[in-house]
């Protein structure tokens, strides 16, 4: 049975009280309070240290920077053993003492939407992936959203169609993109709900506030000018204590200014709006040309039979590395040949940012969190394509697809 926050005071003794008390004394802010294990989109998880310091101040910013208030009611399908559900979700609903509401055990794109109607939530949050199955289920346009208005789209990077879609059919004007990630607990840079349209759709907004971000040349290290693309590093009270057991990753991550190396590429504007342009890892060398497969991917997404699609590289002797693109068609779309994709981008797209290969995905690995491993998804490209060795028994079992 539920208890309401009179009743569980009621029941509090002095004793109690003075029990309490003597805890928090011995309480540091600076204490490892949680140990949050990041996706595993690039690799295997590390553990995270964060402290009371870390995540409920930034919970608290994030709260004011959205506007939230004591009457806002916050759907959350997202988990709660997530940076996005822990921090940003319940410490934010906490700190703004406002309504949390829990659609169903796991996320439900349908369970979402009936709680969003039936509760009258103002608020709600998410994975690209979720506003996206959201969006595309079949009984969407039945639903009554126009109590919603704003949240958080985070967790990976925002196509800037779903972010549109979000904004006009969801009825969430106001809803804001949040950059960042476990390490910085998690939220670096936020997109303020009033804003201009345009720089909430193709930006991750500014950095949050008592924080410092840089963008810095990844082999030098050197800040680099406004409008040049760098790696993003970020700074504050926000940054990790470390790795959990794992000094080499630490400082690997964390260099001695105390500057966190995201490994995340990135874009400061002139007027300090930030873009995300891809990750150091995900960077694939073609005979030396620098290629960034969220570009491409944008420009896949513009094609109306796409539903969505994740560009990764592939081995190749001749060049190192060669695209690789996996689309999810809409249902009832026919599938093009690799030549008709081709023809498809030709003299829209720069010719060397053209997919040499395509794959037709029936799904996407993915985390618990609902972010795309994308590493998974080379090693299954690379494998269904013959460019890695493997055996008959393997090939695919990662992923169902068409030719």
């Amino acid at each position: 049975p539920m208890v309401s926050f009179e009743l569980a005071e009621a029941r509090v003794s002095a004793g109690d009280a003075a029990r309490l008390d003597a805890a928090a004394g011995d309480l540091d802010m600076d204490d490892v309070v949680n140990i949050q294990y990041t996706s595993g989109t690039t690799g295997f998880p590390k553990g995270v240290l964060l402290t009371h310091h870390n995540i409920l101040n930034n919970a608290h910013f994030t709260a004011l920077e959205m506007g939230m208030r004591p009457d806002d009611r916050l759907c959350v399908p997202v988990p709660f053993y997530h940076c996005f559900g822990m921090v940003l979700s319940n410490l934010v609903t906490l700190t703004a003492g406002a309504t949390l509401v829990i659609p169903a055990p796991i996320f439900d794109p349908k369970a979402t939407l009936d709680a969003v109607q039936k509760e009258r939530c103002t608020v709600l949050h998410g994975v690209p992936t979720m506003f996206l199955a959201e969006l595309e289920h079949p009984d969407f346009g039945r639903y009554d959203l126009t109590s919603l208005r704003t949240g958080i789209m985070a967790g990976s990077l925002c196509p800037i169609d779903t972010m549109r879609r979000v904004s006009s059919l969801m009825h969430m004007e106001r809803v804001v993109i949040g950059y960042g990630q476990t390490e910085s607990s998690p939220i670096a840079t936020l997109t303020r709900p009033d804003a201009p349209l345009e720089k909430r759709v193709s930006t991750v907004g500014t950095v949050a506030p008592h924080e410092e971000l840089k963008v810095v040349d990844p082999d030098t290290g050197r800040t680099v000018p406004r409008g040049q693309q760098g790696e993003i590093c970020l700074r504050g009270y926000h940054v990790m204590r470390g790795y959990d057991n794992n000094p080499e990753a630490t400082a690997a991550a964390i260099d001695p200014q105390g500057w966190l190396h995201t490994g995340d590429l990135g874009v400061m504007e002139e007027d300090g709006y930030v873009k995300i342009t891809g990750r150091l890892k995900e960077m694939v060398i073609r005979g030396g040309e620098n290629l960034f497969p969220r570009e491409v991917e944008e420009f896949i997404r513009g094609f109306e039979i796409v539903y969505d699609v994740y560009v990764v590289g592939v081995p190749d002797k001749k060049y190192g590395e060669e695209l690789l693109a996996c689309v999810k068609l809409r249902p009832g779309a026919k599938a093009p040949t690799t030549d008709q994709w081709r023809a498809m981008c030709k003299d829209k797209i720069a010719h060397v940012k053209i997919p040499r290969y395509w794959l037709i995905v029936e799904e996407f690995p993915m985390t618990v969190t609902g972010k795309i491993q994308k590493f998974k998804l080379a090693e299954w490209g690379a494998r269904e394509l013959g460019l890695a060795e493997t055996s008959d028994d393997q090939k695919g079992h990662v992923l169902p697809y068409r030719e």
